[in-house]
């Protein structure tokens, strides 16, 4: 097996086997855990919310428990996701104190399993949270990572204060982790394949499939939709050509992968027609071999949206795809 630069560590995420937690044939943190036994990773990311019932508040015997069991089968949990609840109720926002109180079990519950830290998606907890947090993140020695996917881009106006937010802050407990979501040069084959299939203009296809690149196709996406023409049928997966699916170069992320220490290498499907899935794992990895960086870069599959496929093979035929694409572009 090729090995990956000194401190990249390839990992697996256990939100790709969410069909088999839906099934419910076995308790989550058991399916989380076969990721190890089933010999795909030694490191895996978890979602507090999809392995036990008692979040946002587990026990720590319960993180315990899943920690014992994956250090008995020579894994540990790398990365975990995490979340803020910003509604106390229908119409009430939580307060400052509030928002800290739902996250800090979390944290805590990160550091009972033995994990490097918790993530949030880019911006929600804010500049006056996160400075807040920094002394307990600094006690429990865990990292908060903010994740920056599909549109999130540094060019995008609307997320350049939460990246100069954590530049500002710049403390070890508080750092990036970018999915490269972000990096896409064409859409997922079977993803375009599904929307042929709908009633969608038959102009607006063919960007897709074409113009992807082209900023100007999120213009003719926003207008399908504000039109009423996307079909209720397939509108939930519509939105991830606005939210998910980004199409930023690796020279528009190169100046913040100082703050780096995590990547997902989402993927949505194996068909690698054109490189669209591993060429961005090829530029990120280049990229990162340039910044020094050192973390974890995880396999973790957004196809399970409209695809059957088995979500243990999928997911190690991925990681054998990455390895390759990382290791030749380092």
């Amino acid at each position: 097996m090729t090995s990956l630069p000194a401190g990249w560590t390839l990992s697996a995420s256990a939100f790709n086997l969410t069909p088999t937690v839906i099934e419910a044939g076995r308790p989550a943190p058991e399916i989380a855990a076969s990721l190890v036994a089933d010999g795909l990773a030694t490191d895996i990311e978890v979602e507090l919310g999809q392995l036990w019932r008692s979040f946002p508040q587990p026990t720590a015997a319960e993180a315990h428990a899943l920690r014992e069991d994956l250090a008995a089968l020579g894994g540990r949990v790398s990365i975990v996701g995490g979340s803020i609840d910003e509604w106390a109720g229908p119409a009430r926002r939580r307060t400052d104190d509030e928002r800290f109180d739902f996250l800090l079990p979390q944290l805590e519950t990160t550091a009972a399993l033995g994990a490097t830290g918790l993530r949030l998606p880019l911006g929600q907890a804010g500049p006056a949270l996160l400075e807040r947090l920094v002394p307990v993140l600094t006690d429990l020695d865990v990292v908060l990572f903010e994740e920056a996917q599909g549109s999130g881009s540094p060019s995008n106006p609307a997320f350049a204060p939460a990246y100069e937010t954590l530049d500002r802050i710049a403390d070890p407990h508080v750092r990036l982790l970018l999915d490269i979501s972000m990096l896409m040069p064409e859409l997922p084959v079977t993803y375009l394949d599904l929307l042929d299939r709908s009633d969608l203009p038959r102009d607006l296809l063919r960007r897709l499939r074409d113009d992807w690149a082209d900023p100007a196709t999120t213009g003719a996406v926003v207008e399908v939709l504000r039109s009423g023409a996307v079909p209720p049928s397939i509108h939930t997966l519509y939105m991830n050509l606005l939210v998910r699916f980004g199409r930023s170069r690796i020279d528009e992320v190169e100046p913040v992968l100082h703050l780096l220490s995590g990547a997902h290498l989402k993927f949505w499907d194996l068909d690698d027609a054109d490189g669209r899935v591993t060429q961005p794992i090829r530029d990120l990895g280049a990229a990162l071999r340039r910044s020094g960086f050192t973390g974890t870069l995880c396999s973790e599959w957004g196809g399970q949206e409209w695809l059957d496929d088995d979500p243990i093979e999928t997911t190690r035929a991925h990681l054998a795809l990455a390895r390759t694409a990382l290791t030749s572009a380092a």
